[in-house]
């Protein structure tokens, strides 16, 4: 039997080639032609001269869906650059914090000194800015337990001093927050409690003492949930970097995704679309996080989760799509009629009718919304 392409030894050169396709993939963060180069044999750990591969270009350039590839790949996390550099100080110089969350996950050295004396934190605060993407990172390198008190080599200043020789006033106050108290007491009760109040340093302290970050109260809700609920988005981009699950199921059958689209925040969309939720999952009526949304008159959420592909003629238990909901549930006002327009141009289909048998068209005649029978009709 002749062997398949694949499963013939490559050469030296093919080798070589494909190594060099795979980076120029990484480069341009195309996935799928990445994965299908790594299906061919391309090697995510191979450099060229400048000490670049796949996985370290997926790290400074913050390509979370490359890094994930990559890490399946067989990525050596611990990997070095030509500044004796890990991914892990790639990535905080650049702040891109849900790549630090990844390569926390996955065990990489988090206090690893690069060859001009820097760790990862001294780098997101001597070579960031005072900006929300590097507050974040702070966060989630103090929740991931890193040293906040080693002096860099060549300033010979901590993490704090940085920030305050920089005059980072935000980022001062992460460490200075993370600092005043090492150890949280009761760090499960801590996290909950941070995530209702949307207290981020909190949270960083209570996740570096321990806290469970599926930890639930008695209504079962984590931490993430709680944050959906009352739209506490510094707190939940935290725990997303960290790994918490955007799908985790409350008593009501509620998860932090599905909460989104009752309370249309479109932040903390944006804030929990990198967790990758399952965007077919249902509430307790058996509804996707677009009908609540349509319902309710959430006209940006609704503009913005028809990006992600969601299923537009999705039926709940009560035998309603989105569009149905918008009609029978709305008030027939401007947030309604741009919410309907939005769904046609989607592609939702205005003949299916209810459990009745009645669709939307002849909901709008029977409430007498004359602006949205012209757009059914």
């Amino acid at each position: 039997m002749t062997p398949s392409p694949l499963s013939r030894a490559l050469s030296t050169t093919q080798q070589s080639e494909l190594d060099e396709q795979l980076r120029e993939a990484a480069w341009a963060d195309d996935v799928d032609r990445a994965r299908r180069l790594v299906r061919r044999g391309a090697d995510v750990n191979a450099k060229d001269d400048t000490q670049q591969s796949a996985y370290l270009v997926a790290t400074s350039e913050g390509y979370l869906d490359l890094l994930r590839l990559t890490l399946s790949a067989g990525a050596r996390v611990d990997d070095k650059d030509s500044w004796n550099g890990t991914g892990l100080i790639r990535a905080a110089e650049r702040g891109h914090a849900l790549v630090v969350g990844r390569l926390l996950q996955a065990g990489i050295d988090r206090d690893h000194v690069n060859r001009i004396g820097y760790q990862a934190v001294h780098e997101a605060v001597w070579l960031g800015e005072d900006t929300t993407t590097y507050v974040d990172t702070i966060r989630v390198l103090v929740a991931g337990g890193v040293e906040l008190d080693r002096s860099s080599v060549q300033e010979g200043l901590t993490p704090l001093q940085m920030a305050e020789q920089r005059g980072h006033p935000r980022q001062e106050s992460a460490l200075r927050a993370a600092l005043t108290a090492e150890r949280v007491a009761a760090p499960d009760a801590a996290l909950l409690r941070a995530a209702e109040s949307g207290d981020a340093d909190l949270a960083a302290r209570a996740l570096r003492s321990g806290a469970g970050l599926e930890t639930q109260d008695r209504l079962q809700r984590t931490p993430l949930l709680l944050a959906a609920t009352h739209d506490r988005v510094d707190v939940a981009r935290l725990l997303v970097a960290m790994g918490a699950d955007p799908d985790a199921l409350d008593h009501q059958h509620d998860t932090p995704w599905l909460v989104t689209g009752v309370t249309g925040s479109v932040a903390m969309l944006e804030a929990l679309l990198p967790a990758r939720p399952d965007l077919g999952i249902v509430n307790r009526y058996g509804g996707t996080s677009l009908i609540p949304a349509s319902e309710r008159g959430h006209v940006d959420y609704v503009r913005r989760v028809l990006r992600t592909g969601i299923d537009v003629d999705h039926v709940n238990r009560l035998g309603w799509t989105a569009l149905l909901e918008a009609v029978v549930l709305g008030d027939g006002g401007p947030a309604h009629q741009e919410i309907v327009r939005l769904l046609l141009d989607a592609g939702a289909d205005a003949s299916i009718p209810d459990g009745d048998g009645v669709t939307a068209l002849e909901h709008a005649r029977t409430r007498e919304f004359v602006a949205l029978a012209r757009l059914l009709r």
